[in-house]
């Protein structure tokens, strides 16, 4: 027969036994979590698209013959939110999509890295006045549909847009040159290459619902390729699995 005292034993090396399992168990479901992030959102990043390009944009006060350009390379980033369909979200809306946090991990040999937010404008969709530098964040509102002009995004899904571009790469003037196109054939004319410009930037990327808010930390190497032989690159991801989202209190 055990006696009280052993009893008392087992049950203590079982309970330091259970609380040890339980705390494993926890711990992996935080490292998991930490690797993995949300896996069922109500609203997820679907897709991104990066259009790399160049222009030159005219130093002439009035036009007169010639040319006169200050060139920039520019990278535009369309962000995809679509909703889960997997789950049932039911009354939840996006309250809010926020880039912030911007960081330039690698600077191009020429250039300087600026943000740029779409114009509110008529006309294009971006312009390189300073009213439209992105300080610290840029943020979308959840609206009925996406307006970049407005800077809101669809509440049930929508596009959000930002300019990262390298500019004061460099100065083309002409007086020979009767035709010119804004793509990456100015880059030759300046004689800058791909790793001249080369660079990398990081970002969180915020969507807030009116449940609850998610971030994520964003890398991209830009431009996406060799812009002034391509003239234009694209970049379309659609695998988002190295782009871990965690819920942010």
């Amino acid at each position: 027969m055990i006696s009280k005292e052993k009893k008392e034993t087992i049950k203590f090396w079982i309970a330091i036994f259970s609380l040890v399992v339980i705390l494993m168990i926890v711990s992996i479901l935080m490292i998991k979590y930490q690797v993995e992030g949300e896996k069922n959102m109500p609203f997820q990043l679907s897709k991104m698209v990066v259009i790399s390009a160049a222009e030159g944009v005219d130093q002439q006060e009035e036009k007169t013959a010639g040319w006169n350009f200050d060139i920039y390379q520019n990278n535009d980033v369309y962000f995809y939110i679509d909703q889960n369909t997997n789950i049932d979200i039911k009354e939840e809306l996006i309250k809010s999509v926020k880039i912030d946090n911007f960081q330039v991990l690698k600077q191009p040999q020429k250039g300087t890295i600026q943000i740029y937010m779409p114009n509110s404008e008529a006309g294009r969709l971006y312009s390189y006045d300073e009213r439209f530098l992105v300080q610290e964040k840029l943020e979308y509102k959840g609206a009925s549909q996406s307006s970049s002009t407005n800077l809101e995004v669809g509440s049930k899904g929508g596009t959000v847009y930002i300019r990262i571009s390298n500019g004061a790469i460099g100065n083309y003037t002409s007086d020979n040159d009767t035709e010119i196109t804004h793509d990456g054939s100015l880059l030759q004319k300046i004689e800058v290459s791909e790793a001249d410009i080369q660079f990398t930037v990081s970002f969180d990327f915020t969507i807030e619902t009116t449940k609850n808010k998610y971030k994520a930390t964003i890398t991209l190497e830009l431009p996406t390729g060799n812009v002034a032989e391509e003239k234009t690159c694209n970049l379309e991801k659609t695998d988002m699995r190295d782009i871990i989202f965690k819920r942010v209190k």
